[in-house]
């Protein structure tokens, strides 16, 4: 796989297209990165921009992206309802695929080292950057925002990273850092009120709240606490707390009439622990945090979240227990917002957990469950979601073949063409296959009798649709790999120079010609083995539906067999050709096996 970066700048504009477009312009003109999204939000005057490249290609445009801020954005200026400090407010740089964090801190490094030499930028590190504790949350450096900066510019414990210690009036100062996958997640309530929010936002951040009794801080209670045992207890507060705390206790229920010891444990605080300090009640997931805003071109008020390890904590699960928090206090969760990019493995988690709450079985095709997760957290309330464009590690867009229509795919393999030819309908017979293995199984997911095999049959769904996947995909993959060998038919061979070049290009376009159909084989025989499965273990009425996807997946074995076997004859390394015929015929005899004991159980089950 190749080097794959993400870098996720935000930028204090959100309302003039044409300083959004310059920016983004300068990111699309770097070569080896693409940019993936661009969400400008009018209320909240920020911008977020997700591109992606290699290491090379991400540095320069993260830099020639943070400069033009820097020329068309005025942070004196700058109003918006999102926490800001700088033109380029933050830049992360996040580990996607052949790179580790450690490159990515080193990545942060460089760039804001560049950006504080040449730009006169105060820059921070944060996150997996952070050079220090106290900056690993961004939220901690950015706290006072851009009104604080000057104040900040004089204190040496805010001494930046990289860049003057100076107080930069037009943009700001910049965070930069390397951290893991962060989705942007934003609640929308049915209330303008952003105190709501707010007030939710609290319960759900990890970080939680200040605890409050009867409309007087904790802070307020412990110094009371302590004045008291210091009056009372020359000895100190500590002797006091261990010796004598029946009588503070007593003296407590008669002054307040409040019961101390009840008290102390609802905020968590040992009653050793009278130091004074505001408690901190935590909230209720980790690895989240979230404040409260008013939207004016939603017209509504949002609990923003950053879920900074979706894996930790799912946006799913967040929504659901907004969807309590609000409910209790008279407000509606009517749907939610991604911003910027989601991973596919988050949406099709969320899917699968809104379809188990329908007491459904998951195995069904990756669009019905990515499709449930949008409906289910309401994702297109207040804006477009475009699948293809706001998840990343979404799989392949079916090839031109598969796109077809039936009647059209049927006339393509009749026309005097060698391609599509028997390799891909040989996948599209194990696809089919497996897609009736997997339609057994969900059918017998909800039948009374079968409880004790659901758990079963809904993983034998599941795998059968990961190999319906994989067998659409070599339908175009095995056409694609024979065009790829004739095309090497065409190459120059005048000189021998030439005929060298061509002979090596047909020997590994033959073997990757042969290769493509092996793996259709493979899969068919796993298609076989599913059907199994679900004709062993499904509704008996549905028995022959799972015989007859073993039979056409026995089929396409059998027909991928011939492909490898036609494409061996002119590929000259012996040992692949022994290997790969050795591997044909090990199939199709475990095939035929498999195919058999499914015809057997379903004449067993059919005749009368």
């Amino acid at each position: 796989m190749a080097q794959i970066i993400e870098c996720v700048p935000n930028f204090s504009e959100g309302r003039n297209k044409d300083v959004i477009n310059a920016i983004t312009d300068d990111i699309r003109s770097v070569p080896g990165v693409t940019l993936m999204d661009v969400d400008p939000g009018e209320g909240t005057n920020r911008t977020v921009v997700t591109f992606i490249g290699d290491e090379k290609g991400v540095k320069e445009a993260a830099f020639k992206a943070i400069k033009k801020a820097s020329e068309l954005i005025d942070m004196s200026k700058h109003k918006g309802a999102h926490p800001r400090m700088g033109a380029t407010d933050v830049c992360p740089f996040i580990p996607v695929s052949e790179v580790t964090m450690e490159d990515c801190v080193r990545i942060a490094n460089e760039v804001g080292e560049r950006v504080g030499k040449e730009l006169d930028i105060p820059v921070y590190l944060y996150e997996a950057a952070a050079t220090r504790p106290e900056r690993a949350n961004l939220a901690d450096i950015r706290a006072g925002e851009y009104e604080a900066l000057p104040q900040k510019m004089k204190d040496k414990a805010w001494r930046p990273d990289f860049g003057p210690m100076k107080f930069n009036p037009r943009s700001g100062a910049t965070v930069i850092g390397a951290r893991e996958f962060l989705v942007a997640y934003n609640l929308n309530l049915n209330t303008k009120d952003k105190a709501f929010a707010t007030d939710i936002a609290f319960d759900l951040r990890e970080r939680g709240r200040s605890k409050r009794q009867a409309g007087t801080s904790l802070i307020a209670l412990n110094e009371e606490i302590v004045r008291y045992a210091k009056d009372n207890y020359p000895c100190g507060v500590c002797e006091f707390a261990g010796h004598a705390y029946k009588e503070l206790e007593s003296h407590y229920k008669d002054q307040h009439n409040t019961d101390l010891t009840e008290l102390l444990a609802e905020f968590k605080q040992d009653p050793s622990d009278l130091t004074g300090k505001p408690v901190k009640v935590p909230g209720l997931f980790e690895k989240c945090k979230s404040i409260g805003w008013y939207i004016p071109a939603y017209g509504r008020a949002q609990i923003s979240c950053n879920l900074t390890d979706y894996k930790v904590t799912p946006a799913h699960l967040v929504l659901e227990k907004a969807r309590e928090l609000a409910m209790k206090r008279g407000i509606i969760i009517t749907g939610s917002e991604i911003v910027g990019l989601v991973p596919y493995r988050a949406l099709v988690d969320a899917g699968r957990y809104y379809i188990r709450k329908q007491g459904k079985s998951t195995g069904i095709p990756r669009r019905d469950i990515l499709e449930m997760a949008i409906m289910s957290m309401g994702l297109r309330e207040v804006a477009p979601f475009e699948t293809g464009r706001k998840v990343i590690g979404l799989p392949d867009a079916p090839g031109p073949l598969v796109s077809m229509t039936v009647a059209d795919f049927v006339d393509e393999v009749s026309r005097d063409t060698p391609a599509p030819g028997g390799g891909s309908v040989a996948a599209l017979s194990g696809a089919i296959g497996a897609a009736l293995s997997s339609m057994v199984a969900n059918l017998t997911y909800t039948k009374k009798g079968y409880e004790a095999v659901k758990d079963e049959l809904e993983a034998n769904a599941v795998r059968a649709q990961e190999i319906k996947d994989q067998l659409v995909a070599n339908v175009d993959s095995d056409t694609k790999a024979f065009d790829g060998l004739m095309s090497c038919f065409g190459l120059p061979k005048d000189t021998p120079e030439q005929k060298e070049a061509r002979n090596k290009a047909i020997q590994e376009a033959s073997k990757k010609a042969a290769l493509v159909p092996l793996e259709t084989a493979r899969l068919c025989l796993e298609a076989i083995g599913v059907c199994k499965v679900s004709a062993e273990k499904g509704n008996k009425n549905s028995i022959t539906d799972a015989g007859t996807g073993a039979l056409v997946s026995f089929a396409g074995l059998r027909a991928a067999v011939y492909n490898v076997r036609t494409n061996l004859g002119s590929i000259k390394d012996q040992a692949f050709k022994e290997d790969l015929a050795k591997q044909c015929d090990e199939l199709v005899a475990k095939g035929r096996e498999l195919a058999d004991s499914v015809d057997k159980l379903v004449l067993a089950a059919v005749e009368p």
